[in-house]
């Protein structure tokens, strides 16, 4: 029989606890699934360890100082038994009763995510335009449209996530490091379209920390696709230096190709075979 370990990250949910564990509990007992819930509190201040000591059936763990959210989902995934490891927020953004559909499209595939693109998406103005942004970004590194590259809804292989440990940051994003790991190595990720609601009390997302999602990005693509982080401002610098050099030798063809057209040739060329070396280094460590 399949089985799933869900891992609940906490922090000052006290008010969500006794609402949203159970409902969960009873939607994965409809699964036909073997189960485990994990919450692992992660050193909340308010009455959220208590009210987690009053639901039955599930494992308790307490982080001895706050560590961050993917601190919180790293410990949950070191503990979790089964082959199957899912995560949600109690928070009331995610219709978690939706983990049933992740289950049952979870045939074939590495991970499943229930991504945010359903009917009713509750996404606050102020962070569309860095989400906007980041998107690109990643369908770009990755080479192929993601439909939700942090979605805190989702179930996934355990053997294949505990690849990637040494990249989980402690803070933000284990998501977003999950999706581009997973991508980047042709494991099968299937995209289940779902609602987000707004959030219940303030979020810990700050419109600074798009910063490091930009970051870690870029530092998971240039771990496992170097050539595709490379090869873009190479060719800008080669097809640059070229149609300037023609420039300047039409306009002045005595005094010919000048210093910088070179310059940004040869610079082109050499950040493209570092590029390729830095592909050559990780096909090598696979």
């Amino acid at each position: 029989m399949p089985a799933i370990s869900l891992v609940l990250p906490i922090y000052n949910e006290a008010e969500s606890i006794s609402k949203d564990i159970p409902k969960l509990q009873d939607a994965l007992a409809k699964s036909g699934w073997e189960f485990e819930i994990i919450a692992v509190n992660d050193c909340s201040s308010d009455n959220s360890a208590k009210e987690l000591q009053k639901i039955k059936g599930i494992t308790v763990l307490h982080n001895p100082e706050n560590s961050g959210y993917s601190a919180s989902i790293k410990r949950g995934l070191r503990q979790a038994k089964y082959e199957w490891v899912g995560i949600t927020d109690i928070d009331g953004t995610y219709p978690n009763e939706d983990i049933l559909r992740l289950i049952k499209s979870s045939g074939g595939y590495d991970m499943v995510v229930g991504a945010r693109t359903g009917d009713k998406v509750s996404t606050p103005l102020s962070r569309r335009p860095a989400k906007w942004i980041l998107g690109k970004m990643a369908n770009f590194l990755v080479g192929k449209k993601i439909d939700d590259i942090n979605s805190g809804l989702r179930i996934f292989k355990k053997d294949k996530a505990l690849e990637f440990m040494h990249l989980y940051p402690e803070r933000f994003s284990f998501t977003t490091t999950i999706t581009l790991a997973f991508l980047t190595n042709s494991y099968p990720v299937n995209f289940v379209p779902i609602n987000y609601f707004k959030r219940r009390g303030s979020s810990g997302i700050r419109p600074k920390d798009f910063f490091g999602f930009a970051h870690l990005m870029f530092r998971i693509v240039m771990y496992f696709r170097p050539l595709k982080f490379f090869f873009a401002p190479a060719l800008l610098m080669i097809v640059t230096g070229i149609i300037y050099g023609a420039l300047q030798t039409m306009a002045n063809p005595e005094k010919g190709i000048g210093e910088l057209p070179i310059l940004l040739t040869l610079s082109g060329i050499q950040v493209l075979f570092l590029g390729m070396l830095a592909d050559l280094v990780v096909r090598s460590r696979k």
